[in-house]
Parts: C-alpha cells; sequence; structure tokens
C-alpha cells in the first residue's frame, strides 16, 4: 500500500485532515514545501483521469486492508482463524476477534478506521479538485464526463462513509479536505446516514447506465470497476437495509423499492448469471455478468482478494503448487477455514447458528458441495477443499501420486468439517482428545472455501477475475428479506429461488416451495450464509437479523451485552483527535 504515495498529490490541508482522523496529530506547524497547486496539477486529460481513478485502488485494497475481511469474517459464526499447533496464535488477536474480547489496543480497531478514512479522504481531495474545474474543453473533457466523474467520486466517498458507520456508528463526516487544519467531530449515526443517504440520491442523477459507461473514451470490458446508476442505488439499498440497526428507523419498504427497479432496469440492464460460480469467474468483468460493481484483478497489477488477507490464505499449505497447479506466489498459509459443524466424534452440533458446511449439505445436490477441482481451460468445479487433496508428481522419472501433508508432520492432510488434533488419523478413527476451539486446532481442522477459483500457472485466466463487491444476487436477496419482514413468504420464496437454481441440478427438489413454506428466520439467515458465504458481510447480517450479540455458535457463548455490534474507535485513532468520543462499553 506504501507505493499508492508515490503519485499522489496531498496538500498541506488534506494532510492534516487525514493524518487527524488516522494516526497523527490534529496540527501540522511545520512549512510544506512540496505542496503542488491544484491549477498547475492538472493540465491535461490524461491528469484529470488519474486524479479521478486514484481513489479507487485504495478502496480496492480496503476490502481486505487493515483486517476488516478477518473481523468480519472472525467475529461472525462463518470463518475461524484457528491456533493450529501454535500457528496463528498471534498473540490471541484473531481469537479475540471469534471471541468478541476485542480492546482498543487490537490493530484493527485502529486500522480500519485509517482504511475508511483514507479512503475518505482521497475521494474528497480528488472530487474537489474536479469541482474547481470550470472549463472542462481545456482539458479535453467533456460536461458529461466531468459530472460523471464528480458523481463516481461521490459515489465512492458515500461507500467508504457507509461502511465506517457500519464499523463505528459515530463518525466523522468529510465533505471536502482542502485547506481544513483539523479533524471534524463525530456525528450521531442519524445524520450519517442523511449524509450518505443524500449523496447518493444526489450521484445517481449524473451517473452512466453500464451501458452507457461501456461506449465512454476510458470505458472498457472492465467497466464493473466503475460506479453506475445500478451501483449507487444498490449501496443505497444496502442502507435503508440496515437503517433500523443503525439509526432506529426501519427502512425495509425504501429498500425493497430501490431493489425491485434495479431488478426492473430502471437504472440499467442486468441478469443473473446462469451458473453459479459465474459471478466469481474470470468472465466476471464482462457487460453481460451480474455483477454490478466490482474491482478488476490481475496477475501483473492488482489482486487483493486473492492476496493473503483473503482468499489465498483460505486453504492449507500446499493446496495451491500441488493441488490446484498454481506455482506462482509458493505455499498458502491456512489463515481462514470455515467453523466447524461437527465434533471431534462427527456428531453434528446441535445450536442453530453457524455449521457453514452442514447449512449446504441440508440440500446435498448444490453443486457448490463438490470438491473443488481444476477441470482445464479455465474451468473448474466445486467451492471447497477437504478430505484428502491428491497430486501428481514425478519421482526418479516416474509419475507417482501423492497426497497434500501439512508442516507438523509427514502424514496426509485429512480436511474435515471438525476442530480438533487429529494429525495423522485416519477418517473414521475417533480420537482421545476431545477438545475443539479455536485454540485447539490442527491442519486437518476446517473445510475451506474457493469461491474464486484457482487456475494452474500455465492457466492464462489465473487469478482474473474481477472482486465482486456488489452483484445482482444481492439485490434479489434484499428484496426477498423485505418481503419476507413483510409477510410475503411466497413472494420471497420465489425470488431466492430464481438465485438458487442455478446451484442445483434441473428439477431438483432443493427449491423452496412456492408458498415460502420452509422460511423462516434462521432459514433465511441460513440462505444468506449460503449464497453470500465469505462475501465480507457476514457479521453485519447476523446484527441486523438479531444475533450477533445474543447468539451462540460452536465455541462461542452469548455476549454480555449488545455493545459488541459496534466496534471501538482504536486507541491510537482517539489519542490523536481530543474532539472523539469512544464508543459504549469500550
Amino acid at each position: 500500500m506504501k507505493q499508492y504515495f508515490k503519485s499522489t498529490k496531498f496538500t498541506a490541508g488534506m494532510l492534516v485532515v487525514f493524518m487527524a482522523l488516522a494516526n497523527s496529530c490534529t496540527k501540522l506547524d511545520e512549512k510544506v514545501y512540496d505542496r503542488v497547486d491544484e491549477n498547475s496539477f492538472l493540465r491535461r486529460r490524461d491528469d484529470v483521469i488519474r486524479d479521478f481513478l486514484r481513489p479507487f485502488e485504495h478502496a480496492y485494497w480496503s476490502i481486505q486492508g487493515g483486517d476488516i475481511f478477518a473481523v468480519n469474517e472472525d467475529s461472525s459464526d462463518e470463518f475461524g482463524t484457528y491456533s493450529r499447533e501454535g500457528d496463528w496464535y498471534d498473540n490471541g488477536y484473531y481469537q479475540r476477534m471469534h471471541y468478541h474480547t476485542w480492546t482498543t489496543n487490537d490493530n484493527f480497531t485502529s486500522d480500519a478506521w485509517r482504511a475508511f478514512y483514507q479512503g475518505i479522504v482521497l475521494a474528497t481531495n480528488s472530487l474537489q479538485d474536479l469541482e474547481a474545474i470550470e472549463d472542462p474543453s481545456k482539458f479535453n473533457v467533456t460536461p458529461s464526463e466531468l459530472a460523471d466523474f464528480k458523481a463516481e467520486l461521490r459515489t465512492l466517498r458515500a461507500w467508504f462513509h457507509l461502511r465506517a458507520l457500519d464499523y463505528y456508528r459515530n463518525i466523522v463526516i468529510v465533505k471536502e479536505v482542502k485547506n481544513q487544519t483539523e479533524g471534524g467531530k463525530q456525528v450521531a449515526p442519524q445524520e450519517a446516514f442523511n449524509f450518505i443517504e443524500s449523496e447518493l440520491k444526489a450521484a445517481i442523477v449524473d451517473l452512466p447506465t453500464r451501458e452507457a459507461l461501456g461506449t465512454t473514451p476510458i470505458g472498457n470490458s472492465s467497466s464493473v470497476g466503475r460506479w453506475t446508476k445500478a451501483g449507487a442505488a444498490a449501496v443505497l439499498a444496502r442502507l435503508y437495509l440496515n437503517s433500523k440497526v443503525y439509526t432506529g428507523v426501519d427502512k425495509f419498504a425504501d429498500c425493497a423499492t430501490i431493489c425491485q427497479d434495479i431488478i426492473d432496469g430502471k437504472y440499467g440492464s442486468y441478469s443473473l448469471d446462469t451458473r453459479w460460480d459465474g459471478p466469481f469467474d474470470f468472465t466476471n468483468n464482462l457487460p453481460n455478468s451480474e455483477v454490478i460493481f466490482g474491482f478488476p484483478s490481475s496477475l501483473a497489477r492488482t489482486h487483493w482478494q486473492y492476496d493473503g488477507g483473503m482468499y489465498f490464505n483460505g486453504m492449507t499449505y500446499d493446496a495451491a503448487p500441488l493441488y490446484c497447479g498454481f506455482t506462482d506466489w509458493g505455499q498458502a498459509n491456512p489463515k481462514y477455514a470455515l467453523q466447524p459443524g461437527r465434533d471431534v466424534d462427527s456428531v453434528e452440533y446441535t445450536f442453530k447458528l453457524g455449521k457453514p458446511f452442514v447449512k449446504f449439505q441440508k440440500y446435498p445436490d448444490d453443486l457448490r458441495l463438490k470438491l473443488y477441482k481444476n477441470l482445464g481451460n479455465s474451468k473448474r468445479e466445486g467451492m471447497f477443499l477437504y478430505g484428502y487433496l491428491p497430486y501428481r508428481h514425478t519421482v526418479n522419472g516416474q509419475q507417482r501420486i501423492d497426497t497434500v501433508k501439512g508442516n507438523k508432520g509427514n502424514y496426509p492432510l485429512f480436511i474435515r468439517d471438525q476442530v480438533g488434533l487429529f494429525r495423522g488419523a485416519k477418517p473414521g478413527t475417533r480420537i482421545a482428545d476431545k477438545e475443539s476451539n479455536v485454540n485447539h486446532a490442527d491442519h486437518n481442522s476446517g473445510v475451506f472455501m474457493m469461491k474464486y477459483p484457482l487456475y494452474p500457472s500455465d492457466d492464462a485466466n489465473r487469478i482474473t477475475s474481477a472482486y465482486a463487491e456488489i452483484r445482482l444476487s444481492e439485490i434479489y436477496y434484499m428484496l426477498a428479506e423485505c418481503k419476507y419482514r413483510a409477510g410475503d413468504r411466497p413472494g420471497a420464496a420465489q425470488l431466492l429461488n430464481q438465485v438458487r437454481k442455478r446451484s442445483y441440478p434441473e428439477g431438483s427438489t432443493s427449491l423452496y416451495r412456492p408458498d415460502g413454506g420452509q422460511l423462516d428466520e434462521q432459514e433465511m439467515l441460513d440462505e444468506w450464509g449460503r449464497e453470500f458465504l465469505g462475501e465480507n458481510r457476514r457479521r453485519t447480517d447476523l446484527i441486523r437479523w438479531g444475533v450477533f450479540s445474543s447468539g451462540t455458535w460452536w465455541d462461542k457463548k452469548p455476549d454480555g451485552d449488545k455493545h459488541t455490534e459496534v466496534f471501538p474507535i482504536g486507541i491510537s485513532v482517539m489519542g490523536v483527535n481530543p474532539q472523539f468520543v469512544q464508543n459504549p462499553g469500550y
């Protein structure tokens, strides 16, 4: 991330605001000698485009930077970062995420704030640069292009503010950064909500549709990386979906209206992918993808969801080079795995939350349940790594089949939906040690998710999938939830089935009945988990359904109260702005 600053123009005021909000003092007394005047910085069209696009790279990094992905998933009932015979203990850092016992000294409590506010400051700085342009023709930019650029930056800034609101509730609104000498005060969640809502509504007017964006001079097949009317509308729908949590005001009806408008094409034409893996494959940046907004990826440039902060470390050692044939980066490091659905004796746990792999197995013909396998020619099947992972290699000139091993012993790994010290025990063998928790695991423990494909190193399409931040499936699920809450179970089932049908064979009995009779609160939450497993949102969904602090899963007991539904502002952030007030409970 450090290289970002090499090509970025920071004015003195911008530096002060960012440092005050993030990690330094509230005043900048020294004379700044490297300030670049805006009038001399923007000289040609390329300068305008670079200034416009600059915040997007940070936005991509921020999906996992600052341990944002880690705490969203590890604090939920989906993933865990286990101490695997000493690996990943890290002084109990990830265990505190799991048990909701974090403190203001934990890095993520400050780093997430910095990640959000660096993005907000960058977007605001670029926006103010473009707002200062009086005659866009001097830069070979049309008035409609300039309006689009400014609207996209407002949308990006609103997206960052919404994420900050979701994490911290009592946040700072940033509307300008130039000529500012100190950070602002926090505002009440309702004021932040109102700001985000107004920004998105204003931006939608000037944003293009995806179809129109593809015909612009800087439009291309990766237009999923640009904000459109549908993208801004989807962020607005997210805001409304969680409004009651944020402000105490129910906005489900408003969410339903926005979602229906997106589905009906009011904000551009989109359709659901016909394959379950379509939204995550290398074709997901094409104009016919269901991805509404994403971040384009490539091996040579940026690929944050494939990095160690996210999915690359969501598999066991040697699974990448030996089982998947992806040798560009060497070994993975098993940081994230699914939380177990069964104890060490293979008995299913009785609690309702969590057990993600068991929730998939509830519908056994689910195509995603297949063992992940590369099929050649940029194709794969299955979404999980489990069991033995065989691979071929050459020994003394002879082809030999072997099995992936861990780093704690010379035995083949048998990856299972259990957590414990199995070591070399064969499947079905009962072990004497019955302990199962985040501090008591080995490298056999926990099924791994492979939602984004990891094609072999001789495949030209390896790690080129865009990160799908917003996809049409989410719009269907948000609308389904709104209908369910309004008492329309048939309507909810119909919407969910439109997405679910691609995950099951033709004629499957796993689809919901037309009357929606199988749907209750638990099934709705389970279905959110199946479709959006590992997509950086589970904590928010659990809070909205009222079970994040009160629920039980695996070795996680209910919290003492609800204060854990909002993170503390980290001590290093609190120390730089005397105006800041800590969140309750911390």
